[in-house]
């Protein structure tokens, strides 16, 4: 979430050399902003998303604080529609605004009420975790596409930033013993528990770490911290049978002018140092290929900010950080903290400025997007059997609803031979998407090109494009 000027008290953890990128490469991953005031809460909210639909975003971020949707205890909690989540309207908003424009949605929660903490900030911990679980479930149930009006939302991770005192306090005891970590644990496994009720098919995100932390506390110098990989280590050994879809990370610059290929020093963890952090989280879970999702990441600009990259060096960082998460399949999301610049918030990174005009860096960053749309997936088929594919129709849904009927003409093609044609009639699934079956064998050892257009009754029409790969004998 928003950046504190802190953050360069920490540099002396970072030891800074360059890395050269992976080898591997993931064709596909979901892009897009995370800009609460922009997309949220300003009269702007409907121009600055058209211009996040322009840089061709597949997903964007906001972070749902329990505390300012539930000031007051709900008298039933895990009802979606209780009275006091009323202040969820403006979340609702920001999902159909989403679906309307293609857009999948990845919600974080966040923030205790008083209520539920003892009268505490929202950064310390719910006494009770049935309470949290409670929450979760609401808004998992609320956006998971049983209720006409209200769209489904896909992708939702636990918490911002727990390993800083700032998001998640105490991080140490009065001896200087770890506690953020396993408080973590049990935190993340209320609201994962509450998500899954609420919604069995949603993604759900462990982590949400900063990049970098003291692993011991600092006596007032600057907060109390933990590392991403010390905090992931001792989350694992608070819990080892957590449950998750994917690791959240902000591995940010520790200096606005770092590019994105420095290495620092591990435990912490910059871009480039995604695999050495995935062996991390890999060898504390007993898990293989941990996936990894990049939720914040971006560079300050100068102007407005002083300490910030010039516009051009920014739009050369942010390509450079596209390739990076690009050359790393475990990397499956990639989040710009934000898109525009805001006069309320010290942290200047956006594609756009305050006034609305786009910086050097928006284009670059919109033609990598387009490349690496995972709209237009890269899927896996069978030989032998006709494949049935899943395709994302949300801006459909978002004018049409779930269980509207609409049209599809598909041509599957292989080089330059025609596999497979077909003119159905589907109905759009809850989440946004269609399931499509297609009237083809698949061939071994090759690749073929699937080209869908679907329309709806009223005229409104979208078309993706499928690689479809063969794969057994």
């Amino acid at each position: 979430m928003r950046r504190f000027r802190w953050m360069a008290t920490l540099l002396c953890l970072a030891a800074v050399v360059i890395a050269p990128q992976a080898a591997a490469a993931a064709d596909r991953m979901y892009v897009g902003f995370q800009d609460d005031p922009s997309f949220r809460f300003r009269d702007t909210r409907d121009a600055n998303l058209d211009q996040a639909e322009a840089a061709n975003a597949t997903v964007i971020r906001s972070q749902v604080t329990w505390s300012a949707i539930a000031p007051t205890k709900p008298a039933n909690p895990s009802n979606p529609f209780d009275p006091a989540y009323a202040r969820l309207a403006d979340v609702d908003e920001f999902v159909r605004a989403a679906q309307r424009r293609g857009m999948e949605v990845l919600l974080t929660i966040y923030g205790t009420p008083t209520w539920a903490n003892g009268g505490k900030k929202p950064n310390v911990a719910p006494r009770n975790m049935t309470d949290l679980t409670s929450f979760a479930r609401a808004v998992a149930a609320r956006y998971s596409g049983r209720y006409p009006g209200y769209p489904y939302v896909k992708f939702y991770s636990v918490w911002n930033e727990p390993n800083l005192n700032q998001f998640l306090t105490p991080q140490f005891d009065s001896r200087g013993r770890d506690v953020a970590p396993a408080l973590y644990a049990r935190m993340y496994r209320a609201a994962y528990t509450g998500i899954k009720a609420g919604n069995p098919k949603a993604l759900v995100g462990i982590g949400e770490t900063s990049a970098r932390g003291h692993d011991k506390p600092t006596n007032g110098v600057v907060q109390d911290s933990h590392s991403p990989g010390k905090f992931a280590q001792l989350v694992a050994k608070a819990d080892h049978n957590l449950r998750f879809d994917a690791w959240a990370e902000h591995p940010y610059p520790f200096t606005p002018g770092q590019p994105p290929t420095a290495k620092v020093r591990l435990p912490n963890v910059s871009l480039t140092q995604i695999p050495d952090f995935q062996r991390i989280i890999d060898k504390a879970f007993g898990r293989k290929s941990t996936q990894i999702w990049i939720t914040e990441y971006s560079h300050e600009t100068k102007p407005p900010d002083s300490r910030g990259v010039s516009y051009a060096r920014q739009a050369s960082y942010a390509t450079q950080a596209l390739a990076i998460a690009k050359a790393n399949p475990s990397i499956t999301m990639f989040i710009w903290f934000v898109l525009r610049d805001d006069p309320s918030d010290p942290w200047q990174s956006g594609l756009l400025d305050e006034n609305g005009s786009r910086k050097p860096a928006f284009a670059p960053f919109a033609a990598a997007a387009t490349k690496l749309d995972a709209r237009n997936a890269i899927i896996p088929v069978r030989t032998k059997k006709k494949p049935t594919v899943r395709v994302s129709a949300l801006e459909l849904a978002g004018r049409d609803g779930a269980g509207a009927q609409v049209g599809v003409t598909y041509k599957v093609v292989f080089k330059n031979s025609v596999a497979g044609v077909g003119q159905p009639v589907e109905k759009i699934d809850p989440d946004g998407w269609i399931t499509l079956p297609l009237d083809f064998v698949p061939q071994a050892k090759r690749s073929y090109t699937a080209t869908i257009d679907i329309g709806d009754a009223n005229g409104n029409k979208i078309r993706r494009t499928l690689t479809l790969v063969s794969v057994g004998s």
